[in-house]
């Protein structure tokens, strides 16, 4: 018994990967599951490819989420507090056609990609949008995290 307790350890120890990711500093990851009903007026936009909503509802999303559709029953979903700063005032992006920018910086992301637009060439760590996952079933997407 000693030597498979053995073994288990030591594959467990060898699994372990001591490199770190680039996570966020700014934003947590907080856990939710929200349910986006396209029979609704207000989400009916998102049938169409290409046209976003933002969701502010308490407890999705640290200061909410943009959903967007990318075409053939695909969307993405994207953390709606801006992700080169810690939430404050300013924080919460502004939604215009497929991009959404912050009032704090200036800074403009692709709702697409989720990449920043105009990233500043001053040698400093910039992030690009938080993704949640978006899945679809029916006439209902899911996003979670």
């Amino acid at each position: 018994m000693k030597p498979i307790l053995g073994l288990l350890a030591l594959a467990i120890f060898l699994s372990c990967d001591s490199s770190h990711t680039n996570r966020n500093p700014y934003l947590q990851e907080v856990s939710f599951r929200y349910s986006i009903n396209l029979n609704l007026p207000l989400y009916s936009s998102l049938i169409h490819t290409g046209n976003a909503v933002y969701l502010d509802n308490p407890g999705v999303g640290t200061r909410g989420i943009f959903v967007i559709n990318t075409g053939f029953d695909n969307y993405m979903a994207w953390e709606a507090s801006c992700p080169n700063h810690a939430p404050n005032n300013c924080s919460t992006m502004s939604l215009k056609g497929q991009t959404v920018s912050c009032s704090c910086e200036g800074f403009e992301y692709n709702l697409f990609t989720g990449q920043l637009l105009n990233r500043p060439d001053d040698g400093t760590r910039h992030y690009d949008l938080l993704f949640y996952r978006a899945t679809v079933s029916g006439n209902t997407i899911f996003v979670s995290n």
